[in-house]
């Protein structure tokens, strides 16, 4: 009672710890170990693509059997993957519906060397990449209501192996929680068997968020050993009166109980935002807290790029014109990561660079044709200088989210003023 209650209390983690967005090790005794491996994983790499072509020849030549999951058990141990089952026996010769977490674009081809299932590809292509990667090609293009249909007419036919589902719809790292299980997987029937998946590998991440399947494959060929470890669930029932989204809740309840991960609210959907977040926005490095005052601190010396480059010079005068309180050093620093007045723009305008305000300041000229001064520049709204305390009460009040507008809506007006363009 004591250990599920600091579990309920315990805040569930975010997309962050759930994905791993970095595949290579951050430990730097584990990275030179990868370096002194990557010749022997290279030569495995190789080695592993051939024969990983008679694998698939003979997985296809062999009908669906004991005798050919054995075989190919064998044959993928050579290739690195390993597969372990706890409690087989509990695996129920009824059972029409799989339930399991998912980990790797290979979850269910490791499920097939023990038992005979189908999986459904929900999202993907179609057609000999659908078959040769294990999948079940339902052929329903009408949305998830035929999706249902057609699966539920698959399950109605005793003679098809059972379905093994991802309620998930996207992978995750295994090691933190799982995601909100989708009540769809729990529509088809009454009755469905969970299967609990744990995925282990050295040296690098078993996945990354963004990974293809064939990005997968490569670094599942180069890696030493991939172990998956299946345990077999009791199967569960719906009970009278209970919806399809409690039975979801509640087999994910019992899957994260047999990981040893909490039960989220997080979903695949917000996996996708996750990703776009990390694709538009640049690492925040992490500063500690200084143990001392701000101000206490001598402030710490920074190198800026070299000022003799006309070009970036040019960049570095555009963003002074639109933000003339930010000091040119500053600017030309972050347009050195940059190499984009936008982006500069917008680190400036969202905090993501610190600085001091500072009054405006002259750039020297660019040697070139004359080109006619513009007017000076109009002073920004009191709202720019945020750095600073603000004298007025009502300065001070301003919420951070309308100072960010006004420093948005000061940005946009002088670039169009300068530009005759809007700035996106």
């Amino acid at each position: 009672m004591e250990a599920s209650s600091a579990a309920a209390a315990a805040p569930a983690p975010g997309p962050d710890r759930l994905f791993d967005s970095h595949r290579l090790p951050s430990d730097g005794l584990l990275l030179l170990s990868l370096l002194l491996y990557a010749p022997v994983g290279l030569c495995l790499l190789l080695l592993r693509l051939f024969l990983g072509l008679h694998v698939f020849l003979v997985s296809c030549a062999l009908p669906d059997s004991a005798l050919r999951r054995f075989v190919v058990r064998v044959m993928c141990s050579v290739l690195g993957l390993l597969v372990r089952q706890s409690q087989p026996r509990q695996r129920s010769l009824r059972a029409r519906v799989y339930i399991a977490n998912h980990v790797t674009h290979f979850d269910h081809n490791v499920i097939n060397l023990l038992t005979s299932c189908n999986a459904p590809m929900l999202n993907g292509a179609s057609g000999f990449i659908c078959w040769s990667r294990g999948f079940l090609e339902v052929g329903s293009t009408g949305g998830r209501a035929e999706l249902l249909e057609s699966l539920k007419a698959y399950s109605s036919h005793g003679g098809n192996p059972p379905l093994l589902l991802f309620p998930e719809e996207t992978t995750t790292n295994g090691r933190t929680g799982l995601l909100r299980f989708s009540t769809w997987p729990f529509s088809i029937l009454d009755t469905v068997q969970p299967v609990a998946l744990q995925v282990q590998r050295p040296f690098v991440a078993v996945s990354t968020a963004d990974a293809s399947w064939v990005t997968e494959l490569l670094w599942t060929f180069f890696v030493p050993f991939t172990i998956y470890q299946v345990r077999w669930l009791p199967s569960v029932c719906r009970q009278a009166e209970e919806t399809r989204e409690e039975l979801a809740l509640r087999v994910q309840e019992l899957l994260a109980l047999e990981l040893g991960v909490v039960s989220t609210r997080v979903t695949a959907t917000d996996k996708a935002e996750h990703l776009k977040r990390l694709r538009h926005s640049p690492p925040v490095p992490y500063v500690p807290v200084p143990s001392q005052p701000l101000a206490a601190r001598p402030p710490a010396p920074t190198s800026s790029p070299p000022a003799g480059d006309p070009r970036l010079m040019g960049m570095a005068q555009r963003v002074k014109e639109v933000l003339p309180h930010v000091p040119l050093a500053v600017i030309r620093k972050d347009l050195a990561q940059t190499n984009c007045v936008d982006a500069t723009i917008a680190n400036l305008l969202e905090g993501r660079v610190p600085f001091t305000p500072s009054e405006a300041e002259e750039e020297p000229p660019l040697p070139g044709p004359s080109v006619p001064s513009p007017p000076p520049p109009a002073s920004p709204p009191a709202t720019l200088p945020l750095k600073v305390f603000a004298r007025s009460p009502e300065a001070r009040h301003l919420s951070l989210q309308d100072r960010k507008h006004a420093l948005f809506d000061y940005a946009r007006r002088r670039y169009t003023e300068k530009y005759g363009m809007p700035q996106s």
